[in-house]
């Protein structure tokens, strides 16, 4: 087979949230035995082995997103349009997967000192549960590569991320009379303003050289508070993350939110806390990194970890 119809038959696979995960990993077992591999675990996820002294190893997730309105061609169904391949996990990342399957199918283990480890994940989409229960499992290989999209550049790390809920309460009364109320989104905006001027003049000017990105950012995704244009806000709700590029400000930016929780009433809870990691290595001269969260953040940050993406990928229309 090769790669492309690799990909084809990977495309096939419904797996938004996991729904055809058995069905999948079967196929990916039955593909790789034939070649040698052994399994050595396999539940929602998949881990099998070849050789001995593996100090290599492949890591991609199988589920994808769920495709939104405005395609053009069967999600599951790989279409070829002006030299680019669509079909809903293409890119990420089965793709990335497709084109493992086909390398170990053109290499002779037998005359290899080091074999090769390979694992297949779910649930990276959304909960990251397939990672944290394969890291649970023991030590990786010393080497790892992970399919994730990045144009085809080795990324060598990757920004962290600390996300977080606040919630603001007040005393609800008629907008006439706002003086014999509290204001929840008022206190959420004096909050948040305090939050991002803090962030602007402690964390936005230390600048980390690694990122294309060079210092940890700050986004106030969502405030959602209020129930009617007439009344004082009795809650308000905000959901803010900082792509963290140096470890230290996590802790810097849990203190400056505890105090003005104190000085607003409010509380937070915190929704996502992953450190950046970043592995220098002498034979890699081009030193990419990614702003993005993937299943290398939760691995030891001293194992060498690898991103590649295949050329031919491409999102949808």
């Amino acid at each position: 087979m090769n790669v492309i119809e690799i990909l084809e038959d990977l495309v096939k696979f419904n797996t938004i949230k996991d729904k055809e995960n058995k069905e999948i990993i079967n196929y990916i077992e039955n593909y790789l035995s034939k070649l040698g591999f052994k399994t050595e675990a396999k539940d929602k996820y998949l881990i099998m082995s070849i050789g001995k002294k593996q100090k290599i190893g492949f890591l991609g997730h199988t589920d994808t997103v769920e495709y939104i309105e405005g395609w053009n061609q069967d999600p599951f169904k790989l279409t070829i349009e002006e030299n680019k391949i669509y079909g809903l996990g293409v890119c990420d990342m089965k793709g990335g997967i497709a084109c493992f399957l086909k390398a170990v199918s053109e290499m002779d283990f037998s005359k290899k000192e080091n074999g090769v480890k390979c694992y297949f994940t779910y649930d990276e989409e959304i909960g990251w549960g397939g990672i944290e229960k394969i890291i649970k499992l023991g030590k990786m290989p010393e080497y790892m590569i992970i399919g994730e999209p990045t144009n085809n550049m080795i990324m060598l790390g990757s920004k962290g991320l600390f996300a977080i809920r606040i919630k603001t309460k007040g005393i609800k009364v008629h907008s006439s009379t706002p003086n014999k109320g509290i204001s929840a989104n008022s206190n959420m905006i004096k909050l948040l303003s305090e939050l991002e001027e803090f962030y602007c003049k402690e964390i936005k000017s230390e600048k980390v050289n690694e990122y294309d990105v060079p210092f940890t950012t700050m986004n106030i995704g969502l405030i959602n508070g209020g129930s009617a244009i007439n009344s004082v806000a009795a809650e308000c709700n905000s959901y803010v993350d900082f792509r963290i590029a140096k470890n230290t400000h996590i802790e810097i930016i849990k203190k400056k939110i505890n105090e003005l929780c104190i000085k607003y009433d409010a509380s937070y809870e915190i929704d996502t806390e992953i450190k950046a990691f970043y592995n220098d290595i002498e034979f890699i001269e081009e030193k990419n990194t990614a702003g993005f969260i993937t299943e290398a953040s939760f691995m030891d940050s001293k194992r060498i970890i690898l991103r590649t993406r295949t050329s031919y990928s491409s999102r949808s229309k």
